[in-house]
């Protein structure tokens, strides 16, 4: 590799302390990056050396990479039957991805599975109401679980005969997988632990199982349905397991983790707050929930759901692997190099965001969107290994915003400290607890 590209002496370990001793790899990304500039070789642990890389002008020239590093994505490779479905090889993940974005970035998809995205946050709204004001809410654990309704839902149709049973059973494949990856204290020996997710496991792909038996795929395939788009498109059972489960992992952590931290920035800015209520009485009145054709009109909603993923992307960072020589500036990189996105890096560039730590919904007035380079925002990542949720979980995130800003006030626990720690999304280290207090629907500004 060049070695004239600037970065630290490489260590003995891989990397792993210098990333521990910074708090995690996206703390590490900010470091790196002040210290050696845009562009920066570094030791990622699990890929040897990679090429990190902060300056929006200068990530255009990895826009058409269509390869993920193997070795940073094992860890997903148990819950795919056909093939890790994170380094499908291009001429594979192609078509795939096709089918994926016709039925997740469309909008009769959104609409078809929009009532019952309103009454999964409606229901949490309602017990939120029903406990005592005094009591904070655990908002990353709570939100999390909405999510991952939501996408059962979405992704199962109505068709899951018990949804309780099936986030509990992702939760354990969840808790073993991640678990594994990030060394977190799990209870159970490893036997009982790989038992107990082997056999959620299982569970979850016969649930998918009854749902596909269900679709015939003769039947007219209906553009909003995922399974059926699949069957349609004559992917076979595995790989139609496999999408489902996937799309459950990336679906469930990402919406509620993103709605989290934009209640967590509201609290702390009460006044952006009071303007995000008054936008919402204004176009939902009396109205409890918006429908899905109000959205386009909560346009202050979204500019502030924007910011906060800004300040905080659900999903830190992203990887991809070069097929060939690239030069990024002054810098040639050779073939077979791992270039590393860092998200949360290229979202504080003081170049393109003045006073990047700072929480102004305003930047995403229209005019200011216009003056920046296109990928200075990438909370969904770019390029054709970019997320196929993006769109799907827009419309999640501002619904929810929707239902619980127009009913409630969200106020900081004193004293309570909100650290970000990157656990595969970026989590707060102690959750995100704030007390929740109802807002009189309907009568504007205090």
């Amino acid at each position: 590799m060049g070695t004239h590209i600037p970065g630290p002496e490489p260590r003995p370990d891989g990397g792993v302390d210098a990333v521990a001793a910074a708090g995690g790899l996206h703390r590490y990304q900010l470091w790196l990056h002040a210290e050696y500039g845009p562009v920066v070789r570094f030791q990622l642990p699990g890929a040897e050396t990679a090429v990190s890389v902060a300056d929006p002008v200068l990530l255009e020239a990895t826009a058409h990479i269509d390869k993920r590093p193997e070795r940073l994505f094992e860890f997903l490779a148990p819950l795919c039957e056909a093939g890790n479905l994170q380094v499908l090889p291009a001429e594979e993940h192609t078509p795939w991805r096709r089918v994926l974005l016709s039925v997740l970035a469309g909008r009769p998809s959104h609409e078809r599975h929009f009532e019952r995205f309103t009454e999964l946050t409606t229901s949490l709204a309602d017990r939120w109401a029903g406990q005592g004001e005094q009591e904070p809410v655990a908002l990353q654990k709570e939100l999390t679980a909405l999510s991952l309704r939501m996408i059962g839902a979405y992704a199962l149709g109505g068709d899951a005969a018990d949804p309780e049973k099936v986030i509990a059973a992702f939760e354990e494949v969840l808790t073993e997988y991640l678990g594994r990856l990030y060394q977190v204290p799990v209870p159970g020996t490893e036997e009982e632990r790989a038992r107990r997710a082997e056999q959620a496991l299982a569970y979850l792909r016969a649930t998918v199982d009854r749902v596909l038996t269900a679709h015939r795929p003769d039947s007219r395939t209906d553009r909003s349905d995922l399974i059926g788009a699949l069957v349609a498109a004559g992917e076979d059972p595995a790989r139609i397991r496999d999408t489902v489960m996937v799309a459950m992992l990336a679906a469930h952590h990402t919406t509620g983790v993103a709605v989290s931290w934009t209640l967590h920035l509201l609290g702390r800015h009460p006044e952006v707050a009071e303007r995000v209520a008054g936008e919402l009485d204004r176009v939902l009145g009396d109205r409890a929930v918006p429908g899905y054709a109000d959205l386009r009109r909560l346009t202050y909603l979204d500019m502030v759901l924007k910011e906060s993923m800004r300040l905080f992307p659900p999903g830190p960072y992203g990887a991809r692997e070069t097929t060939e020589a690239l030069v990024l500036g002054a810098y040639e990189v050779p073939a077979g190099t791992v270039i590393f996105y860092p998200f949360w890096a290229v979202h504080l560039n003081p170049d393109h965001w003045p006073e990047p730590e700072r929480f102004v919904p305003e930047r995403f007035l229209p005019e200011e969107v216009a003056k920046r380079p296109r990928l200075a925002y990438i909370p969904f990542g770019l390029g054709p290994r970019s997320c196929e949720g993006a769109g799907l979980a827009t419309v999640e995130a501002q619904l929810v915003l929707a239902v619980l800003l127009k009913r409630f006030r969200f106020r900081p626990v004193p004293g309570h400290e909100v650290t970000p720690i990157e656990r595969f999304v970026l989590w707060a280290a102690d959750d995100i607890r704030m007390f929740v207090s109802r807002r009189e629907v309907g009568a504007g500004s205090p």
